[in-house]
């Protein structure tokens, strides 16, 4: 059986916060406390919630945070473009790490839908009853009712 480390999209992920820790353990200690310490821990949260999603049973709890894994991967983007902007990094080394987050999201992508066809072919989620389709409710031309609506003998008949 597979573990989560078999998992390609959290060694993906693994590398690529590994590699950005690295990076900003070498910073000043202003840069580390203001950006380093952001961008590592978005970057770390990325796998954390890949991995916390395999352990999750629920179908929609293990999307949940796959959704929060993603989040955690523009945020990391965010930061990215901070260092840039900061001159912690090269602009090249930005864009490596930009264009292997945007390949991580495909993944995260592909996982999640991966995920949404099990569901959906799960026995559990196939309908357990015949439905009817919903009838069609057609409004009718205001011109088309007769006015008053009710006579008053239909309203006189109504009140015995």
């Amino acid at each position: 059986m597979a573990t989560f480390e078999d998992l390609q999209v959290l060694k993906t992920a693994e590398a690529i916060c590994d590699s950005i820790y690295k990076k900003a353990e070498k910073w000043d200690e202003f840069a580390k406390d203001v950006v380093g310490r952001q961008i590592a821990r978005s970057a770390d949260s990325i796998g954390a919630n890949i991995a916390e999603s395999f352990g999750r049973f629920n179908f929609g709890e293990k999307l949940q945070f796959l959704y929060y894994s993603r989040g955690s991967l523009f945020e990391t983007k965010y930061w990215l473009n901070r260092v840039r902007e900061r001159g912690l990094m090269k602009a090249d080394e930005v864009q490596g790490y930009a264009l292997n987050l945007t390949s991580l999201a495909r993944q995260l992508n592909a996982f999640a839908s991966g995920l949404r066809t099990v569901r959906s072919e799960h026995p559990k989620n196939k309908p357990s009853a015949v439905r009817e389709a919903a009838p069609e409710y057609i409004a009718a031309n205001l011109d088309e009712i007769p006015d008053p609506l009710f006579s008053e003998a239909d309203i006189n008949s109504l009140s015995r």
